[in-house]
């Protein structure tokens, strides 16, 4: 790994901001990517190793991408935003000819993972799930056991979830089945952190976490729990949609104590730094996998740690500030 050149995009979220702290010190030298030229992590490297990049959903954004790899000489490239998965996962073939290797799982499954309800469909039957149903011209509140959840069927960080008490509050909802009606869990909530050996998609490590306190989407108290259930449950969920390299993987215990499936994130999670401090270093495991050291075989072990988040300033030369209207040159 010593001196492998590895891109990660994103550089504005704790995913991203996780995985460089995993890998800093193993030998990487790392570039960071964002749309925001204020992005956090953008500033914790060098001022050469910083690019502007499209939004995910532009169509420069991949053209752009594989031109920074290949100027930049990327041997490896680690996209942490949900938007970016498919369009990359998509030009994967383009990235191997030009040297690049994807830290990301197969684009059949970054689709299950990121439509939740064809996700809870696909481990229906191995592992508990929620009883959900798109939001629809076809579907009944009265058949439902209000308080339930409404949520988006894509997207991340809590973003459009609500409670709903009565038939009432769903009064106004697009009924196009974007959203999706899911029976509300009351117990606690856990993040499982797993790593899969891309070359055979065994999974070798599943790291349970208790989300203690929750901000937009992120957990900034949590703990890791060695509960093999949790961990047996999303090792099933992983080799159910094909994951490799890293994802997470979220459970809801309901009223009787039994954890039900939430969603795939099919990417690093913004909480990682937890599973790496607690002994599991999945950036560095998966960069090595990517550049062809199997996991396979090798038994990873990690202990009950608790982690609450704090701010953190780091201080640079205003020179240093990109600008918006770099954004096309500087990538």
């Amino acid at each position: 790994m010593s001196n492998t050149r590895v891109l990660v995009t994103g550089g504005g979220g704790p995913a991203a901001v996780g995985f460089m702290s995993g890998v800093r010190g193993t030998g990487v030298d790392l570039f960071v990517g964002d749309i925001d030229p204020y992005a956090a992590g953008l500033y914790l490297v060098g001022p050469s190793r910083r690019f502007l990049l499209p939004r995910g959903e532009s169509p420069e954004f991949v053209d752009t991408l594989l031109d920074l790899c290949e100027r930049e000489h990327i041997e490896v490239l680690v996209p942490t935003v949900d938007c970016e998965l498919l369009p990359v996962s998509r030009a994967a073939a383009r990235f191997t000819r030009i040297g690049v290797r994807v830290v990301l799982a197969p684009e059949s499954a970054l689709r299950t993972c990121l439509d939740k309800w064809a996700l809870l469909q696909t481990c229906a039957g191995i592992v508990r799930v929620p009883r959900s149903a798109p939001l629809d011209t076809s579907f009944r509140p009265d058949d439902w056991d209000l308080p339930a959840i409404v949520k988006p069927r894509t997207g991340s960080g809590s973003r459009g979830v609500r409670l709903v008490e009565s038939a009432q509050d769903l009064d106004g909802l697009p009924r196009d089945g974007r959203l999706l009606v899911q029976e509300h869990l009351p117990g606690e909530e856990y993040s499982v952190d797993v790593l899969v050996d891309p070359a055979d998609r065994v999974v070798v490590a599943a790291v349970p976490r208790l989300r203690l306190k929750v901000d937009s989407g992120i957990a900034v108290t949590s703990r890791t729990v060695a509960d093999d259930g949790l961990m047996v449950a999303a090792g099933a969920v992983a080799e159910r949609v094909g994951l490799t390299f890293v994802g997470n993987i979220q459970f809801k215990r309901d009223r009787d104590g039994r954890p039900a499936l939430l969603e795939v994130n099919p990417r690093f999670p913004g909480t990682m730094s937890l599973t790496v401090a607690a002994g599991i270093n999945m950036p560095h495991l998966a960069v090595a996998a990517a550049l062809g050291t199997g996991l396979t075989g090798v038994r990873y072990a990690f202990t009950e740690l608790a982690v609450v988040r704090t701010w953190q300033d780091h201080f640079f030369q205003t020179s240093e500030l990109l600008s918006g209207s770099q954004a096309l040159v500087t990538a």
